[in-house]
């Protein structure tokens, strides 16, 4: 499969097939070259995530720009503010992404690989276009994208491709930019939920840790747009069924797993994913569960919709119906999902066919909505 770069690259609601001022394409859309890069291009690496309020001021400003023409009631965005503000107004994101960045820089130096790494957000600073300007302004030709989501979706993987768009449209070109792959299904990223799912289950009482229902979580999405992630559809829910499943093998093989949605944003009368992990939990405790691990392996860190949808939300649930509860960590700065960065980099930059991660067109995942604006 062609390689994800920015071949083909349009804003939000727009079919890859209008024109467009922020539409980006590469040889007038021929897939890219499977060469290695050219010696001598000044390259960086960009960390690319969703971005997060740093302080009370912040959050209604942020839950705004993340929901802008979406129609959410603003009833919902005080309820989601709240959240925020239990925690002083300060999203986690930011300081795990920085973390991740550290990790992966130390992770590239100790390898060899001289790359400068940038951070950008979607919805909050440092926001994708002024870091675009800054890549332009310190001389970077081409830019390799890591998005902080690992599975195909709209929101999970197009608008990230679109994102790119709107910062090189801004700042009148800039860099090229190449999103790396999927990396759901890669040794990295499944060693460490792995490993994170042990440490759960060793958490509970000895006597619970054998019979324990184990739970995979990730965030929900409409139907429609669950409906058309990938190039086939489907995507979405089959790579974390295919992530979690891997995760278990790890841990303890053969055991059934369950996969269910947290998160829900959307208004009531738009069918989203569901069962919801409240609602599973209550459903288990009917079923005569007695302990149950959350694993959340739609996420890659520890950011607000974890630590207060299942360490707030799902565990006071799970103590409502008498459910011991124990919830594993994301991937975080696991040492091996660090080096899946820098690998996942490095056969990109090698050029041949890629053999980590999964690649998915970047005019795929189209779902209809009003542009930011």
């Amino acid at each position: 499969m062609p390689r994800a770069t920015d071949v083909e690259i349009t804003p939000a609601g727009q079919r890859p097939d209008e024109d467009s001022s922020l539409a980006v394409r590469n040889n007038g859309g021929v897939p890219p070259s499977t060469d290695p890069a050219p010696a001598g291009r000044r390259e960086a690496l960009l960390v690319l995530s969703f971005g997060g309020p740093e302080g009370h001021e912040d959050v209604m400003p942020f839950l705004e720009n993340v929901t802008r023409g979406r129609g959410i009631p603003r009833e919902r965005l005080l309820d989601v503010a709240e959240h925020y503000h239990h925690f002083g107004g300060v999203s986690p994101i930011n300081e795990q992404n920085k973390a991740l960045i550290a990790a992966v820089e130390q992770d590239l130096a100790a390898a060899g690989v001289d790359l400068p790494v940038y951070w950008g957000n979607r919805n909050w600073a440092p926001y994708v276009e002024d870091v675009w300007r800054q890549m332009y302004d310190d001389g970077v030709e081409h830019v390799y994208v890591f998005a902080t989501s690992a599975y195909a979706s709209f929101s999970g993987c197009r608008q990230y491709h679109e994102d790119i768009a709107r910062a090189r449209a801004v700042s009148g070109g800039g860099p090229t930019a190449e999103k790396l792959p999927h990396y759901f299904d890669t040794p990295g990223f499944i060693q460490a939920n792995a490993d994170a799912l042990a440490a759960a289950l060793a958490s509970l009482p000895e006597g619970l840790r054998d019979t324990a229902r184990l739970v995979a979580t990730a965030h929900s999405i409409p139907d429609a747009m669950a409906a058309v992630a990938g190039p086939d559809g489907g995507a979405y829910q089959a790579e974390l069924l295919a992530a979690a499943d891997r995760i278990v093998a790890e841990v303890a093989p053969g055991r059934p797993f369950d996969l269910v949605w947290q998160s829900r944003s959307g208004p009531p009368s738009v069918p989203w994913l569901e069962p919801d992990v409240n609602d599973h939990l209550r459903a288990l405790a009917k079923d005569g569960e007695t302990a149950v691990v959350l694993f959340p392996v739609g996420f890659i860190s520890d950011h607000l919709e974890v630590i207060w949808d299942l360490d707030n939300e799902a565990r006071e649930t799970a103590e409502e119906v008498g459910l011991a509860f124990a919830r594993a960590a994301t991937a975080g700065t696991h040492p091996a999902f660090v080096s899946t960065v820098r690998e996942l980099l490095e056969e990109r930059r090698a050029g041949g066919l890629p053999r980590l991660g999964t690649n998915c067109p970047a005019a795929c995942c189209f779902v209809g909505r009003p542009s930011r604006t």
